[in-house]
């Protein structure tokens, strides 16, 4: 069967018979100055490779993480001086394992963890609370009126006397559920967190702070013996400290992601050995795994000489650009070994390769920019990093694969046996033997019978996978982290805390402002217990809190405690006074010139359904009660924060795919210059994100930052497929081929690699299952399901639809 070079491109076996005066501009740019293009590049290669070891650090950022233009982010942002402890902090939790937490030993651990804590810079010492915090109050009322102070006693000593003193004042101060277990055997420090460390300037490096809390509290006081890491084996000492929050989490992620860097290791292995196994062609294997590696070079490097950090949610980035450098590559490849197997010399089937694939291969590095680029309209700032590292490193793609792969090939050529074997396998499949029956079978989808099979077969699993893509939900689906599995140390101590403390890790605070005073008046305080009232019907609401239960606690202590008096009452002097002590014992729950109050919901998870219902709660009670002297602002707390990260999610799923597909089907239409050819390649892939989507469902992920770029990522990459293999097609079929023969022709020349690509993309990234990380194994999932089904499509769908919308050549 005939080939492209036989069709178009003479053999020509000694370079003395070729004109390097031929070909385009670029072409004669770059081949008759190879010397000086390689030196170039390694010198290039060298610097950038300098500049990311040397520059590049892991920046994770609480901010990074949420929509900052959002609205309730942005009331939460003008207003967070004034909300300490609503926003970034985490929870530690001592517990002893041997009693309760009335141990002088146990007291003892627990003041020297608090006073490290206090200590540990990225701290916001003034709002860290614990039972050695002295704003840790109780308060009770006498015969000669309001008596307090702190929880533990200022002279406390260890002696039973103490000991029984902290226990009454626990008791009075209502601290039970709270800061004190419910079964008295463990004890919390709230610890709130600066934007930025103090000293410094700069932003908390999380993976030192969660690191210090391993080495310093953990190792220190809780293990005996050798040091325990997430994932192992708990200690089995006396005290058992456990942490949750943003700060450990991201911490956990990046140790984890120690691990990752393993799994990207073995995806390059993998990668060389199937290519090896395919060629039988050394050289020509490690220069398709050593272009794409100095690719993932050249991004990394670049990103750090911009200023950019990586963050656990950019990390897989490196991985796509090797994934689509070795498509690329492959492709590259693959054309110049069929040339040389025809006998034509190495430096002009270099240059073959390069006229017959550049426009398909910069189209498609195009369309993955662009869909990369797209990610840069979603208002979250990690994923408009994730944007720019990809788009950068898709970028240098087209100097890495589409130029740097077929000059140094066109130095060191294939091995003979790989030519030979290359015209044997041609050999085989012209007489419908090997890969040939493959190539049949293929063929066949040109055929009407098999081309409606195929239409109707992915009709069906289109609007099946549309149906089930419909339960599709926004945020997590799951209490904990989802980003680590069940079993990480992390949920293990979140399931603790939520088992025996009655306050969740997960609140929802609406923001009450005022002009100064205001949240004193007696109309603003109803309508704030209104709203709380509202809050507490949801059954997922465990709790509210805000200054009107201390204005009802302090009004009925004024009265002996008379619970007829355990209201809000209208005399202003009486609130005055009852907001002046609960500025005491409670100054979190107003600001100092009380024009800002938050009502805190503490919520039972942070599941997309529940933060759904709470904040349509809250903001219909804004909407119907704001005015000019008071305004309900949505949201702060970890929970609100989270409210206004999944909204922007939900908002911009849809948009990002369509501004995807929208770039992706511009350069269709560009490089193959028909609009019929551009559906042929589209349809392929938009089965694949629905059927993306309903995986999804099926696996019990929703879709949050860590999973939105995925479907688009797919995309940027599925389509490259279409484009090599289309555009070998259309070739033929406009030199008067017909559908069969010019697909046959695709197939075995660019449709082979395809496959190949396909399957090492997927062995590479079907490891990431065994991550530590569960988002991370998760996308190792969806995007191996993404490669091998965009492979299918291509080899598939793209023949059958050919033959209902490109069987006449004249319209191809």
């Amino acid at each position: 069967m005939g080939t492209i070079q036989q069709d178009s491109m003479p053999v020509i076996r000694h370079v003395r018979d070729f004109d390097p005066a031929t070909g385009n501009l670029l072409e004669r740019s770059v081949f008759n100055h190879r010397p000086l293009f390689v030196l170039c590049m390694a010198l290039i290669t060298l610097l950038l490779g300098y500049m990311a070891v040397t520059r590049l650090e892991m920046r994770p950022s609480f901010e990074k993480m949420i929509p900052q233009s959002q609205p309730y982010i942005q009331n939460y942002l003008e207003n967070r001086a004034s909300l300490r402890g609503l926003g970034n902090s985490v929870r530690v939790v001592v517990e002893n394992t041997e009693g309760d937490i009335f141990d002088p030993e146990y007291l003892e651990v627990l003041k020297q963890v608090n006073d490290e804590l206090f200590l540990t810079p990225g701290v916001d010492r003034a709002w860290m609370k614990s039972l050695w915090s002295p704003a840790v109050r109780w308060t009770e009322v006498t015969e000669e009126g309001f008596q307090g102070g702190p929880v533990m006693p200022d002279t406390y000593s260890g002696t039973p006397a103490d000991i029984e003193l902290l226990r009454q004042n626990i008791n009075r101060a209502g601290i039970v559920g709270s800061l004190v277990a419910s079964d008295f055997k463990s004890s919390m420090l709230i610890v709130p967190l600066l934007d930025k460390d103090s000293a410094t300037g700069q932003g908390i490096d999380y993976h030192q702070f969660s690191q210090v809390l391993e080495e310093k509290l953990r190792d220190q006081y809780e293990f005996t013996g050798a040091s325990v890491r997430q994932g192992d084996a708990e200690g089995s000492g006396k005290i058992k400290i456990r942490v949750i929050g943003f700060a450990k989490l991201i911490g956990d992620l990046i140790d984890g992601l120690i691990q990752v860097m393993m799994f990207f290791a073995i995806a390059v292995l993998s990668a060389f050995c199937i290519i090896l196994l395919y060629t039988r062609c050394l050289r020509s294997t490690l220069l398709v795994v050593g272009c794409s590696l100095m690719a993932v070079v050249w991004q990394l490097g670049i990103v750090s000489w911009l200023g950019y950090a990586i963050d656990p949610y950019s990390i897989l980035v490196p991985f796509l650009i090797f994934a689509i450098g070795v498509s690329h590559a492959s492709q590259k490849m693959n054309g110049i070994m069929q040339d040389i197997a025809q006998g034509t010399h190495k430096l002009v089937a270099a240059r073959y390769t390069f006229r017959r694939l550049f426009i398909a291969g910069v189209t498609a590095l195009l369309s993955d920019a662009v869909g990369f680029a797209v990610l840069m309209l979603i208002d979250i700032p990690v994923i408009q990093e994730l944007a720019i590292t990809a788009s950068i490193g898709v970028a240098v793609l087209i100097f890495t694969t589409l130029l740097m792969m077929p000059v140094a090939l066109s130095y060191v050529g294939v091995s003979a046996k790989a030519a030979e074997r290359a015209l044997i396998i041609d050999a085989h499949a012209t007489q419908h033997r090997g890969l040939g029956k493959l190539w049949d079978l293929l063929d066949r989808f040109t055929t009407a019978k098999w081309a409606t099979g195929a239409v109707l077969v992915a009709l069906a699993l289109g609007i099946g996978g549309f149906m089930v893509s419909l339960q599709l939900k926004i945020g997590d689906l799951d209490s904990g982290a989802p980003e680590l599995r069940e079993d990480s140390r992390y949920n293990r101590d979140n399931a603790y805390i939520t088992g025996h403390y009655a306050l969740s890790s997960d609140m929802f605070a609406v923001m009450i402002k005022t002009g100064p005073e205001g949240c004193l008046n007696y109309q603003t305080l109803v309508l704030a217990d209104r709203l709380a009232w509202e809050l507490q019907q949801h059954p997922q609401v465990q709790t509210t809190v805000s200054l009107v239960n201390a204005v009802r606690q302090i009004t009925a202590g004024s009265f002996e405690g008379n619970p007829k008096l355990n209201s809000i009452q209208r005399n202003q002097d009486m609130l005055n006074y009852a907001a002046q002590q609960a500025s005491v014992n409670a100054p979190e729950l107003f600001n100092t010139d009380c024009s800002l109050m938050p009502v805190i919901a503490y919520l039972a998870d942070h599941k997309a359904e529940t933060l759904d219902a709470v904040v349509a709660i809250a903001d219909k009670f804004a909407q119907d009660n704001s005015s000019e002297d008071r305004q309900f602002l949505l949201a702060a707390g970890s929970a609100g924060i989270e409210a206004a990260t999944n909204i922007v999610v939900r908002e911009a799923n849809r948009t990002m795919l369509l501004y995807v597909y929208t770039a992706v089907i511009i350069f269709c239409l560009i490089a193959f210059r028909s609009w019929r050819a551009a559906v042929v390649a589209v349809l392929p892939l938009v089965l694949t994100s629905i059927l993306c989507e309903a995986l999804m469902v099926y696996m019990g992920i929703g879709v949050k930052v860590a999973t939105l770029p995925v479907i688009a990522l797919g995309v940027g990459i599925g389509i490259d497929y279409a484009l090599y293999l289309l555009s070998v097609q259309l070739h033929f079929q406009r030199q008067g081929l017909p559908l069969s023969a010019a697909y046959k022709n695709a197939v075995a020349f660019t449709g082979r690699v395809v496959g190949l690509v396909g399957i090492t993309l997927a062995a590479g990234v079907i490891t990431w299952a065994w991550s530590p990380i569960k988002f991370q194994a998760d996308m190792g999932i969806l995007l191996t399901f993404m490669f091998v089904w965009n492979m299918l499509g291509a080899l598939i769908l793209i023949p059958a639809l050919s033959h209902f919308l490109l069987r006449n050549p004249r319209r191809a």
